[in-house]
């Protein structure tokens, strides 16, 4: 069945994309939820990620991006396979398409060691390219992995993360096929720091052919300060922040330089990615700054 999405009509257009990130938050009341509705609504963004868990943090993506989804913005709804095992998968799925949901990213997500909920046990049941597989089974043969029928509509358009600085090379894209192979519309990049780097990272997918078959969106990311740089490199190994960045933020001065700095460091990555060839979109992660958001699309002139 085709995907029907305002997203998988961007893709299919040719348009330049904007989607953005949002991490719910551990609350019944809503807040952080209708702020990222202010934040995101009429500024541009085709459409909005909804964080599955991220970093421990207990919060429905399902439910939140339902509520995005009421209030007007197009949810792309995170799965993430650490937390589920298939059987749990497969039913969130048909969830998500009977409330509404048109889109889904598929994961496998932070080991629990990771997060704020260390002691939380794994299932790891099946992986990203599985899940994506699946969701693509269930989309375009209308059967659940045991083989028994859906029924009913089933259009989710599915995406894939990559980080373009895994190494080695080779293996980074070996995976990054896999997923393209296994059904995924469209691929958004862990964030880009180092601009040359990803410049050869997407030369290497250019040569398999990938940008023809998926459509790339790069991540960026507005640093706040050198302090929170070295933090991210020192605990998520998928974060790769060149020093020449880190010594720039540091000299930029105290607290509100660096973070005026780290929108200015965002804006010209933005302007260099979008001369890429090939390069389908961008993806503001927010890193839960949602509040952030329009100093951050303001900064890169969307």
């Amino acid at each position: 069945m085709k995907p029907i999405s305002k997203l998988a009509e961007k893709i299919e257009s040719g348009d330049f994309i904007f989607t953005a990130e949002f991490l719910p938050q551990a609350e019944t009341d809503g807040e952080a939820i209708q702020t990222a509705v202010s934040v995101f609504s009429g500024k541009g963004i085709t459409a909005v990620n909804v964080a599955d868990n991220h970093f421990g943090v207990v919060m429905s993506s399902m439910a939140a991006s339902v509520t995005l989804y009421r209030e007007g913005l197009e949810p792309i709804l995170q799965v993430v396979t650490r937390d589920r095992n298939r059987i749990a998968l497969q039913s969130d799925l048909i969830g998500a398409a009977h409330l509404g949901i048109k889109n889904v990213l598929c994961l496998t997500g932070y080991h629990q060691s990771l997060t704020g909920n260390k002691e939380s046990a794994n299932v790891f049941d099946i992986d990203s390219i599985q899940l994506i597989a699946s969701v693509k089974r269930m989309r375009d043969e209308g059967l659940l992995l045991n083989g028994v029928k859906l029924g009913g509509e089933f259009s989710l358009l599915i995406g894939a993360v990559a980080n373009p600085f895994m190494a080695p090379h080779e293996l980074n894209m070996i995976r990054l096929a896999k997923k393209v192979e296994a059904g995924a519309n469209f691929v958004q990049t862990q964030a880009v720091f180092d601009v040359d780097a990803f410049a050869r990272w997407l030369e290497a997918a250019h040569q398999e052919g990938i940008p023809q078959r998926a459509a790339i969106l790069a991540g960026v990311l507005p640093l706040e300060s050198a302090a929170e740089a070295q933090k991210l490199c020192e605990t998520y190994t998928d974060f790769f922040i060149p020093d020449d960045v880190i010594e720039r933020l540091q000299k930029a001065g105290d607290s509100a330089a660096q973070q005026k700095e780290g929108l200015a460091i965002c804006a010209e990555i933005v302007q260099k990615l979008k001369e890429m060839e090939g390069l389908r979109g961008i993806h503001v992660l927010s890193g839960g700054k949602e509040s952030k958001v329009p100093e951050i699309l303001a900064a890169i002139d969307l």
